[in-house]
């Protein structure tokens, strides 16, 4: 750890520990929480076949608890071995998130950063889909605006060119209510 690294943690934990909060701890020390795997897969929801993927179709199949990769039409699964696959995932897409995150992360921010992670791909969570690029949420969260960080899962809304968020929309508005859920959870007001 570098002087800057290891000064910006301990005045961290000075700063939070005055609003009586724990001080957010470095990334190579956080694994997903339990809740936050109950949370992924109670999201996802369970199928025990392929089935195509809302946005892409059959180009990208999806079984058991949202699982994507590897799968082909006409896979089947069964719950045990869903969630062992759900578990193997998270933990992919933890080791990408820990490659493109710089800060220290409280366990509810980083929970819903992996979940959000999950459902979109760690490689669109850390580039906006864009290779060689930062995304706007991870270049506000090195840049140690927390809350701004927290605000960009908001403008992850869309399903192909559809708003989630408009009102009245009824094809992908889970997406929108698990987006606001998880904003809140990121910032610390999770129900």
């Amino acid at each position: 750890m570098g002087k800057d690294t290891f000064r910006t943690v301990l005045f961290n934990r000075r700063r939070t520990r005055e609003r009586g909060q724990a001080p957010r701890q470095l990334l190579a020390v956080l694994a997903l929480s339990a809740a936050g795997l109950i949370g992924i897969v109670a999201r996802e929801g369970y199928s025990d076949k392929a089935y195509p993927d809302p946005v892409h179709g059959t180009a990208v199949p999806t079984i058991g608890f949202g699982t994507t990769g590897g799968v082909r039409m006409g896979d089947t699964t069964t719950p045990v071995p869903a969630l062992q696959r759900a578990l193997r995932d998270v933990q992919t897409y933890e080791s990408e998130l820990k490659q493109c995150v710089k800060v220290p992360l409280h366990q509810h921010e980083y929970d819903a950063y992996v979940s959000l992670a999950y459902n979109i791909g760690a490689f669109n969570f850390c580039t906006g889909g864009q290779k060689g690029r930062t995304s706007v949420l991870v270049q506000r969260l090195n840049a140690g605006d927390y809350a701004g960080a927290c605000n960009a899962i908001l403008g992850w809304k869309y399903v192909g060119k559809t708003d989630c968020s408009a009102p009245g929309n009824k094809t992908c508005a889970g997406i929108w209510k698990d987006r606001l859920k998880l904003h809140a959870q990121c910032m610390g007001n999770a129900p």
